[in-house]
């Protein structure tokens, strides 16, 4: 075996291996030499090279989001950790475990004017779980700063820092491991004692209950549970697309249902109790509407955090969903109720109009999307990038086989392609990517990696700008609107395919979308894109006038 000369290398790479650490992103530098060195030489370890900071951590971001178990990131000093930066936000919003591991100069060297020197010691400060700044030698205050560092994104999930300086040289090796690191195991922290007599006794008073849910790993409950729920009149089961939560009896398409709804309508919607539980909710319109029309008491479920999102959180329950409504739906007592039969006769009204609008709707990105979704193969996951997409892809069915990701946490366009890549070697899937071109863009870079599986496939959206400005009230058609907010552009996807030989794929009308389809579907030599041109001035009147036809 191969070892870095450098005992804090060591140290640093042997609580990693016993914490089983297997995945580490590495981005090439000088500084972080002995950790490259020690990761690459142990085949305990799966290492990835990927050049680009931003990219390899959004990468690594996909790979922990998947596999539920921290990502090594791995870089050298100066601007590299920065551009980490956007994932670690990402990372601690969306609960997901990353390790950032920085080789840093000597604290002695900091801000004299030496080269590639920033001042790295908490940098992330607002967005992280644990910064552990690390000194020169390998001793017990630094073994205990990784351990409590990695066992903080263990048991927080979430993001955290490891920050170690290293002086030269940085190369050498050896074939003896000099260090012995106390290992302190992660321990999860007890959660309170629930007071399940009190939930019960409250949840079986309320006339109408609702549950909203965010974005969920796949198989987060039970089919036992989802079905006890739906099966109580009382009780209306809204989950976002990227809950993973599709089951008869519970409603997906949230906007399709809230957004037309009159003030009448709204009154009665308006819950005794909403219960909520996952990540953040997509839906701006469910959040406005419960923020006005708010229950009487809101219940949220988590074992970590609890975000007073509608202004009116009453209860934080500190458990898992699966255990806190396994509990309550085994002593509920149905009520008579009207609720969930309004609900459910709206929602048949809605799906009978918005089927009958998407046949009819001229060619858009939003009769684009629902037909990609309509070919989605069965057993596969689909990633979706934000902006505009995520929200069509709200409004629409999706097979209860596929599994649903997007970037929630702070919602930006940056990553999604690096995630989507980390995600499909991740899960082992037959991924499919569907984004817009504003965000395929600006992560193009997402494209220079070497470990993009061969069934991997992108569907870009692209309508010529930032297509989602022009549905926003306000919207003006003049210079400023199309160069400053929409991002105006010409541009296609094709060279970037041919530079990194991925097979291209193109449509721009109904009829060639359906021929370009089931080509970009059947090919499997390799990663491929489908580009799909919309009319730049026609979707957000396509789209709003959805929801008046609603």
């Amino acid at each position: 075996m191969v070892y870095p000369t450098i005992p804090l290398a060591q140290s640093i790479i042997e609580l990693c291996k016993a914490k089983n650490l297997t995945n580490v992103v590495i981005s090439p530098g000088s500084r972080n030499a002995p950790l490259t060195i020690g990761f690459a030489n142990d085949p305990f370890f799966t290492c990835y090279s990927i050049a680009d900071e931003r990219c390899a951590a959004f990468f690594g971001m996909g790979l922990a989001q998947q596999m539920q178990i921290p990502t090594i990131l791995v870089c050298t000093s100066g601007s590299a950790l920065l551009n980490y930066y956007p994932a670690v936000a990402e990372a601690f919003y969306s609960q997901i475990p990353l390790v950032v591991l920085s080789a840093d100069r000597p604290l002695h060297k900091i801000d004299i004017g030496d080269g590639q020197t920033i001042r790295q010691q908490n940098v992330y400060q607002n967005h992280i779980l644990y910064s552990a700044n690390l000194t020169e030698e390998a001793n017990a205050l630094n073994d205990q700063e990784v351990n409590a560092a990695i066992n903080a994104a263990i048991t927080q999930l979430g993001p955290v820092h490891i920050n170690a300086p290293f002086e030269e040289p940085l190369y050498q090796t050896t074939e003896r491991l000099s260090v012995n690191p106390l290992v302190d195991q992660a321990v999860l922290p007890a959660l309170p004692l629930l007071d399940y007599p009190h939930y019960i006794q409250e949840w079986n008073k309320a006339s109408k209950k609702l549950i909203l849910v965010g974005s969920l790993p796949p198989h987060s409950l039970t089919t036992s549970v989802i079905k006890a729920l739906t099966s109580d009149d009382s009780v209306v089961f809204l989950a976002e697309t990227i809950s993973n939560i599709q089951a008869p009896g519970v409603i997906n398409a949230l906007d399709r249902l809230v957004i037309p709804m009159d003030e009448e309508g709204l009154r009665h919607f308006q819950p005794d109790i909403l219960l909520t539980f996952g990540g953040m909710v997509v839906s701006k319109k469910i959040k406005q509407i419960l923020r006005q029309y708010a229950p009487k008491q809101h219940w949220h479920v988590d074992k970590i955090r609890h975000y007073n999102t509608y202004d009116c959180l009453t209860d934080s329950i500190h458990t898992d969903p699966q255990s806190f409504l396994a509990q309550l739906t085994q002593n509920a007592i149905p009520q008579s109720s009207a609720y969930q039969t309004w609900v459910n006769d709206l929602m048949i009204k809605r799906e009978t109009k918005h089927r009958q609008y998407l046949n009819d709707a001229i060619f858009s990105d939003f009769t684009a999307i629902d037909y990609i979704v309509r070919q989605l193969p069965t057993n596969s996951q689909l990633q979706v990038s934000n902006s505009a997409v995520i929200r069509y892809v709200q409004l629409l069915a999706i097979d209860p086989s596929i599994t649903i990701f997007c970037n929630r946490g702070t919602s930006g366009i940056d990553g999604c392609t690096s995630t989507a890549i980390g995600a499909a070697l991740g899960s082992g899937k037959s991924t499919l990517l569907i984004t817009g071109d504003i965000s395929f863009f600006y992560d193009s870079n997402a494209l220079w990696n070497a470990y993009v599986p061969q069934d991997f496939k992108i569907v870009i959206i692209n309508n010529g700008g930032g297509g989602i400005f022009r549905t926003l009230p306000g919207h003006q058609e003049n210079d400023v609107f199309n160069t400053y907010f929409e991002t105006t552009h010409d541009h296609t996807a094709q060279h970037l395919a041919a530079m990194y030989r991925w097979t291209y794929f193109q449509a721009d009308t109904t009829e060639s979308l359906a021929k370009q389809a089931k080509a970009f579907f059947s090919h499997s030599h390799g990663p491929a894109i489908l580009e799909v041109k919309t009319p730049t001035f026609l979707n957000d009147e396509v789209f709003k006038k959805y929801y008046r036809n609603l």
